[in-house]
C-alpha cells in the first residue's frame, strides 16, 4: 500500500513539473518545479501515522512552538474536523529570551499568533527551507514593534528565529505543502514562551512579560478545549479569539487593531467551555503558589536555548533556557540517534556559571495575585500581514508567492529568507589563572553539567595561561546552490520514538489544475 502510494507521489511530481512546463509558466514557477528539496515527499511514517490518525495527507495543518520544551508541534486536521497532534519536533536552537520579540536587533524569537500563506514557504533559503513567521502582525505593530526576516528554517542557527536541522525542515515544509495544495489558504502558526499550565505559569508568576503571557493563553485554552484553529483578531491593542457578530447586530464585525473593539460575543459552546478550563488553572495555580512554588530565575544572561537531545551531542552543550536534564540524561541521550545533521557551526547556548556557583535560588515573597478577569475573549484571523522584511537573496517563494497572489493572499514584498550568519570554528577555550571566585563558579559548573565526576583529582595546579590552537575554521557550505539537494527524512531514523507503521492514503496526481483547483 505504502510502496504504491509513493510511486503515485512520484508521478504526481512529474506531472506538476510537466504542466508547469507546457502551461507557459515563468522561470520561477519551473525553478520550484524541479527544486528536489521543495518537492520532497511526505516520508512513509509520516503518511502511516496519518492514517491510522484519520488524517489525510492534504487536509489543514496548525503549528504550535514552545520554547522552554525547545519543542515544534505539527497538527493535522482528521476526518471529524479536530485537530490531533501528528508529530512534536525537537527544537535544535532558538534565541533570545522568554518573551515575546520586541525591537529589530534584540534576538528575540517572537510569541503569538501568526499566519503562514503560500507566499512566505522560501523554498530557496540560504538555510535549506525555511518559511516565514510573518512577525510582526498588527497587534505587534499596534505596540510600536520592529523586526524582519524571522523565520521557522533549518542549518540549526539562530539569530531571532527557530532552527530546525535541515531534515526536521524538509518534513514540516513538505507538510505545509500538501496543506496548500488541499486548499487550505494560510496554516496558523502559535509561538509560545512554554506550555500554559498551571505549572509553569506559577513559576514565571513574577515574570513582568505575565500579561501578555495570559492574553496568549486565552487563544491557548481555545485551542486546547475545541480542538479547532481559533480565530484571532486584534482590538484596543490586544488579541481576540473566536469572537462572533451578535444576534442582534446589523453590521459585521470590523477589528482594528490601535481602535476600540466593536460589539461581539464568543459562541456559548466555546465561551463555557473555556471558563471551565480556566476555572481549574486556576484553583491549581493557587495551590501552587500557596505551597512557595519556586520562582524561575530570570535574567540569566543565556542567549536562548536548545532541546536536550542535540545539548548532548555537543561537546559541552547545554540546554540554555529550554528545559534541561538531570543526573545521567544527557549522557545517555548522546549514545541515541540525533533527528537530523549537526552542522559543525552551531553554537549551542552557555551555561550560566554565575547559577551554577550560587546557592539555592532565593525564592521571591508569595504575593496575593488577583484573579484574571472573568471572561476573556479571543477572535477571527486577520488577513495575513504584508512582511517588512527585505531580501538579502534571490528568493521571493516564487511559485509559492505567485499562488499566493492568485488566491488574494500575500504579496511580491513576503519573503522567506534570512541571511545567513557567518558560520565560525569551534575554538577551544584559553585557560588562564583565574581568582577563586571565577574558578569555584567554573568547578560548580563542571560538576553540574557532567555528572558523576571524580572532583578529588581537581587539586590546585599552577596556572598557567595555554590556549588551545584554534580549529581552522570550516567554509561556509550552507547556500542553496552549494548543499546537497536533498536531506534524508528523520521519520526514517532509528531513533525515533514515534514510528508508527501502517497504510499510506492516496494522492490525486491527475494534472496541476487538479491539485490547485481548491484554492483558485
Amino acid at each position: 500500500m505504502i510502496s504504491r502510494s509513493l510511486a503515485r507521489a512520484l508521478l504526481a511530481s512529474v506531472a506538476l513539473a510537466a504542466s508547469i512546463v507546457l502551461a507557459g509558466c515563468d522561470t520561477d514557477q519551473v525553478s520550484l518545479a524541479t527544486n528536489a528539496k521543495a518537492n520532497q515527499p511526505v516520508p512513509p511514517k509520516l503518511l502511516a501515522a496519518m492514517v491510522e490518525k484519520d488524517m489525510d495527507l492534504q487536509s489543514p495543518m496548525l503549528v504550535r512552538l514552545f520554547k522552554q520544551e525547545a519543542e515544534l508541534e505539527v497538527w493535522k486536521q482528521t476526518r471529524s474536523g479536530r485537530f490531533a497532534l501528528l508529530k512534536t519536533y525537537p527544537i535544535c536552537r532558538w534565541s533570545g529570551d522568554l518573551g515575546p520579540k520586541v525591537r529589530e536587533g534584540d534576538r528575540q524569537a517572537p510569541e503569538g499568533f501568526y499566519s503562514i500563506n503560500p507566499g512566505q514557504m522560501n523554498p530557496q533559503s540560504a538555510y535549506y527551507l525555511s518559511f516565514n513567521t510573518g512577525y510582526p502582525n498588527a497587534f505587534d505593530k499596534a505596540l510600536g514593534r520592529s523586526g524582519s526576516q524571522l523565520m521557522v528554517h533549518g542549518d540549526c542557527s539562530s539569530r531571532g528565529c527557530y532552527a530546525m536541522t535541515d531534515e526536521q525542515i524538509a518534513e514540516i515544509y513538505s507538510l505545509g505543502r500538501e496543506s496548500f495544495f488541499g486548499g487550505q489558504k494560510a496554516f496558523q502558526l502559535q509561538a509560545y514562551p512554554f506550555k500554559m499550565t498551571p505549572v509553569n505559569m506559577a513559576k514565571h508568576r513574577n515574570n513582568p512579560n505575565m500579561a501578555f503571557w495570559k492574553m496568549i493563553k486565552e487563544g491557548y485554552d481555545h485551542f486546547e478545549v475545541t480542538r479547532q484553529e481559533p480565530k484571532v483578531d486584534f482590538c484596543e491593542k490586544k488579541y481576540v479569539f473566536d469572537a462572533a457578530k451578535a444576534p442582534d447586530a446589523k453590521r459585521d464585525l470590523v477589528f482594528d487593531a490601535s481602535a476600540k473593539c466593536p460589539a461581539y460575543v464568543i459562541p456559548e459552546d466555546v465561551a463555557s467551555a473555556v471558563r471551565e478550563k480556566q476555572a481549574k488553572d486556576e484553583a491549581e495555580y493557587a495551590k501552587l503558589v500557596s505551597r512557595g512554588t519556586p520562582v524561575a530565575r530570570m535574567n540569566t544572561g543565556i542567549d536562548g536555548g536548545m532541546n536536550k537531545i542535540f545539548a548532548a551531542k555537543i561537546p559541552e552543550g547545554s540546554t540554555g533556557l529550554s528545559e534541561g536534564a538531570e543526573g545521567n540524561t544527557l549522557q545517555m541521550l548522546a549514545m541515541s540517534k540525533a533527528p537530523g545533521t549537526i552542522p559543525g557551526h552551531v553554537n549551542p547556548p552557555k551555561p550560566n556559571l554565575d547559577g551554577a556557583a550560587a546557592t539555592a535560588p532565593q525564592e521571591e515573597p508569595v504575593v496575593a495575585v488577583a484573579a484574571p478577569a472573568a471572561s476573556t475573549r479571543v477572535a477571527a484571523a486577520a488577513p495575513a500581514e504584508k512582511s517588512q522584511e527585505k531580501s538579502q537573496e534571490k528568493s521571493q517563494g516564487g511559485f509559492f508567492s505567485n499562488l499566493g497572489r492568485k488566491m488574494g493572499i500575500g504579496s511580491a514584498d513576503t519573503t522567506a529568507t534570512s541571511p545567513p550568519p557567518q558560520a565560525t570554528a569551534s575554538v577551544a577555550p584559553a585557560t588562564t589563572t583565574s581568582p577563586p571566585t571565577a574558578a569555584s563558579r567554573l568547578k560548580a559548573a563542571v560538576t553540574r553539567f557532567v555528572p558523576g565526576r571524580d572532583t578529588s583529582k581537581d587539586a590546585p595546579k599552577p596556572a598557567v595561561a595555554v590556549a588551545k590552537p584554534a580549529e581552522p575554521a570550516k567554509p561556509d557550505t550552507r547556500l542553496a546552490a552549494t548543499r546537497p539537494a536533498l536531506k534524508p527524512s528523520v521519520s526514517d531514523g532509528a531513533g525515533e520514538a514515534t514510528q508508527i507503521m501502517g497504510a499510506a492514503p492516496v494522492v490525486q496526481s491527475n494534472s496541476f489544475d487538479s491539485r490547485f483547483g481548491a484554492v483558485k
